[in-house]
């Protein structure tokens, strides 16, 4: 593409309103962290499995609202192998063991649901398998930022990789305060989104960096902010037709795809247009910040002549 057709879009001169409103979420965001903290799902707490058979296909929503209205707050009611398996997950019940738990499940399927279940299985997942799972989650995070240090660190130059990683923390932070501040479950199917998010976003990152490579070595003329913007501008056709594609398939699976898979597509909604923000007013601007400069990307040519001259 060149350069006249171009989008002529100043996106760095509102670096430092960018940097206001990024700084705002990221102070709402760990605020609530600390002091809320994530509604952490029975994957991270714990709790109770039961696995109920019928005789014919289940509806899940009308289990689901039985359940609620029997008191069973948080359960999660799903399929397990068929659409006559429902395998139910229940919050730990201080009162309650889980032989107790299943039993009332038990009771109240058979009294007031439209058909008899019959158990097959009954489970106690203890708060340590959740301790567990949420420290390895936390260290698959923070394994995945020091990779993508590297590797950007590699392929392009330090200051891009710090560039890149801020940027990563930033929708990280954000998309986890984001589900602490409106206090939606918070499961490994949200973790798994949260490292979905790293991807997009490094992706999206990677592309708008490439450019900037290329035009730092190709323009004679012109600031490193003026060819950082330049390169904004060639990406944005590229960034806007990804995250709209992206966000269409999302809202169809979070309107559409059911309950169990409803926070991890809000999760991955909330990161890919905070993911597509920071690649424009983050990790560009955090790479500028940093000093960038022409002669950092050069390609060093070696005079052969030169060298066969050293002894």
């Amino acid at each position: 593409m060149s350069q006249q057709n171009t989008i002529k879009i100043d996106f760095l001169s509102k670096r430092k309103l960018a940097l206001a409103f990024s700084i705002v979420l990221i102070g709402v965001s760990i605020a609530s962290l600390a002091t809320v903290g994530l509604k952490k799902g029975i994957d991270f707490t714990g709790g109770t499995l039961v696995e109920l058979s019928f005789a014919q296909p289940v509806e899940l929503n009308d289990l689901r609202g039985l359940l609620s209205q029997a008191g069973f707050e948080g359960a999660v009611v799903q399929h397990f192998g068929s659409s006559k398996e429902v395998l139910i997950r229940l919050l730990p019940d201080e009162a309650l063991n889980s032989a107790a738990l299943s039993n009332k499940v038990m009771s109240v399927v058979n009294e007031k649901f439209s058909q008899k279940g019959e158990l097959r299985r009954a489970e106690f997942v203890g708060p340590q398998v959740g301790e567990e799972l949420q420290e390895d989650g936390g260290l698959a995070l923070l394994y995945a930022l020091i990779c993508i240090l590297i590797y950007v660190a590699v392929r392009f130059e330090y200051r891009f990789a710090i560039g890149s990683v801020a940027a990563l923390a930033h929708d990280v932070i954000i998309t986890l305060g984001y589900f602490s501040v409106f206090q939606f479950e918070f499961d490994l199917t949200v973790l798994a989104a949260i490292l979905a998010v790293i991807g997009y976003s490094l992706n999206d990152t990677i592309v708008v960096f490439d450019r900037v490579r290329e035009n730092f070595r190709t323009i004679r003329k012109g600031s490193p902010v003026e060819v950082m913007n330049i390169s904004l501008n060639q990406t944005l056709a590229r960034t806007i037709m990804t995250s709209m594609t992206t966000l269409l398939v999302l809202m169809a699976l979070f309107f559409f795809g059911g309950e169990i898979i409803h926070d991890f597509a809000l999760a991955l909604i909330v990161g890919v247009l905070i993911g597509t923000y920071s690649s424009i007013y983050v990790a560009s601007p955090v790479t500028l910040a940093l000093g960038i400069t022409k002669a950092d990307l050069l390609v060093v040519k070696v005079d052969q002549e030169e060298l066969d001259k050293i002894p």
